[in-house]
């Protein structure tokens, strides 16, 4: 489907009730503009400094990151609140969503392997935590909100005009209903599928949810994950039992969706574990929250007969690590033992007494398509005095076969590269 063609099917933006203020209103206007492809008038955004203090101070706190023999981690990019990743399948520009207001491009024009520039996509659309983004194959990139879903035809080749190319899947306020709206567990992750539909995950606001809660999220998808087809119609729940799953994507052997779940707090050091997932049709149902992790029951709902059918995670991630981002490793560039596996990020405890995490696990998949024992691949973002250096949250393989590290604490991307023994 062409640019034109996306971009006139997709719904109209929702209109806000009552006389909104006027910048916001400005910025829905610049939205409508975009989408009938007319100029808005807006001026590109500033580039974001690649070099200089900060980014020598990053480069420092890489020599003590510990990687197996043969690879290297370097500063690829300055990108303030870095959190998902989406590289694009023509030219390799990466867009990066954060919790703020703003997605960034990442484009290495001279092709050495580091940014040239990074600056804030799209700066005419006020953007409410834009965490997800994710490409279609035919080159449209998805923007997932808090409550909003936006799309993006041949993004990667227009991103460098202010005035982009824009269309309205999923209008504000209706992801999820404007009720459950919250400050916690708000950073959307998305893949599109070889189905061509687009799979969201929705976490649900709370360590443990109400029973009063459980059917609304249960239809509205929350505390799951929703698909929609690519102009944003027929909405289906395609899988519930979800605490707050912030990354996912597609086996290229057998088409299951995988996802990484962070479990419930308030446990304990060691309980519940962290989960990685499969998904391998539509409607399984992940045992949250009658299960707080793997097999550990909650407290909340210790008396409640859980699903059946619940799906048990197929690895059991370290308890509190925040597992985040994941992606399975469809490069070259390293070694055959990585091919076809599976690299999480995990952003490290918060609340842990003795903190975990901040480092990138690996997980080998076997030949029968289940998960083999996950390991460390990259550490040394937490000091043995519990101090983050740096915590990563997002992972995505680069069309030359290298992997891009998130952190959104040091602002940055890193680029893991093989050169061999």
């Amino acid at each position: 489907m062409g640019t034109t063609a996306l971009v006139t099917t997709l719904s109209a933006p929702a209109r806000a009730q009552g006389a909104p203020p006027a910048a916001t209103k400005a910025k829905a206007d610049d939205l409508e503009k975009l989408q009938a492809f007319q100029s808005t008038g807006t001026a590109a955004a500033p580039e974001i400094p690649q070099t200089g203090k900060r980014a020598d101070a990053i480069r420092r706190i890489l020599t003590k990151v510990k990687l197996p023999e043969g690879f290297k981690i370097d500063l690829y990019a300055i990108v303030p609140d870095a959190r998902a990743l989406a590289v694009g399948p023509n030219a390799g520009v990466v867009f990066v969503g954060t919790r703020k207001t703003k997605v960034y491009t990442v484009t290495d024009r001279d092709k050495d392997r580091v940014a040239d520039e990074v600056r804030a996509f799209a700066p005419g659309i006020d953007f409410k935590v834009p965490n997800g983004v994710c490409f279609s194959r035919d080159g449209v990139l998805t923007v997932v909100e808090q409550n909003r879903v936006l799309a993006f035809p041949a993004a990667e080749f227009f991103y460098e005009n202010p005035d982009v190319a824009a269309g309205v899947l999923v209008k504000q306020g209706e992801l999820i209903p404007a009720s459950e709206e919250s400050y916690n567990h708000t950073a959307r992750v998305c893949r599109v599928g070889a189905d061509g539909k687009t799979y969201i995950a929705l976490g649900q606001p709370y360590n443990v949810p109400p029973q009063d809660k459980l059917d609304l999220y249960t239809k509205a998808g929350i505390g799951g994950i929703i698909r929609i087809d690519a102009d944003g119609k027929n909405r289906e729940v395609y899988a519930t039992g979800v605490r707050n799953s912030v990354g996912m994507d597609f086996s290229a052997s057998d088409k299951a969706l995988w996802f990484t779940d962070n479990q419930v707090d308030g446990m304990g050091d060691d309980q519940p574990p962290g989960e990685l997932n499969r998904a391998t049709k539509a409607g399984e149902n992940f045992g949250f929250p009658w299960f707080g992790g793997g097999h550990v029951r909650t407290t909340e709902y210790k008396d409640a007969a859980p699903p059946k059918d619940a799906v048990f995670p197929q690895a059991e991630l370290p308890p509190h690590a925040a597992d985040l981002g994941m992606t399975f490793y469809s490069g070259k560039m390293f070694p055959e033992r990585y091919w076809g596996g599976i690299f999480t990020a995990e952003h490290g405890s918060w609340n842990r007494t003795q903190p975990i995490g901040a480092r990138i696990m690996f997980v080998p998949v076997n030949p029968d398509g289940s998960a083999g024992q996950p390991k460390p691949f990259a550490e040394g973002w937490l000091t043995s005095d519990g101090e983050y250096l740096g915590r990563p949250v997002d992972v995505a393989v680069m069309l030359d076969g290298s992997l891009l590290v998130s952190d959104d604490t040091a602002g940055a991307i890193y680029r893991i590269s093989y050169e061999g023994k």
